[in-house]
């Protein structure tokens, strides 16, 4: 039986999910980190894409993830085989390193697309790993809290923050930290 099929169109964005099989680790060291990194800035340039969010955790990844010219399917079929082979060959193992295929909900409106980058940065904070998103090093989360960082992956911030009233980033990390979004737009000085 054929797979589903996902809908599909250039500007679609999706919560893309991954998962280690068994929910056991995908990533062990630093090095596994720096990795995937690197994996995904090379899975772009082979099919392109715009990255708004991502996170990294021990056993699953969150990447919220604008399609442009190919089905999200390419990109990550691309990058969980060569993860997978990584893995593999580093910890002499054999097998699936993901759990299944990837999950990917459709983001339809802007509101869920603001709360989904809340979820993903705060995911490190609610599974009890830091305090604070900011202490996290394996997200976006520091691409959207320091202007011009860019601590590697190309994390395209623009669009989210443009939905934040000035101060952007102060706002965004205020939303981050539990604030309701309406709240900060009610509270913006009128121009």
């Amino acid at each position: 039986m054929p797979r589903k099929q996902r809908p599909w169109f250039p500007g679609a964005i999706y919560h893309i999910t991954c998962r280690g099989n068994r929910k056991t680790p995908i990533f062990y060291d630093r090095e596994d980190y720096l990795y995937y990194q690197y994996l995904l800035k090379k899975t772009n340039r082979r099919h392109p894409f715009n990255l708004h969010a991502y996170c990294l955790m021990p056993n699953h990844t969150h990447l919220l993830l604008e399609t442009t010219v190919s089905p999200p399917g390419e990109a990550m079929g691309y990058l969980n085989t060569q993860y997978a082979k990584y893995i593999n060959r580093k910890y002499d193992l054999v097998g699936h390193v993901f759990q299944g295929r990837y999950g990917a909900s459709l983001i339809d409106s802007m509101m869920y697309l603001i709360d989904v980058s809340r979820y993903i940065h705060q995911n490190p904070v609610a599974a009890l790993m830091v305090l604070n998103a900011e202490d996290y090093e394996w997200s976006s989360y520091s691409h959207y809290i320091a202007a011009g960082l860019d601590p590697g992956v190309k994390v395209k911030t623009e669009y989210i923050l443009s939905q934040f009233p000035a101060p952007k980033q102060e706002n965004y990390k205020s939303f981050i930290e539990g604030a309701e979004y309406g709240d900060i737009v009610r509270r913006a000085p009128v121009l």
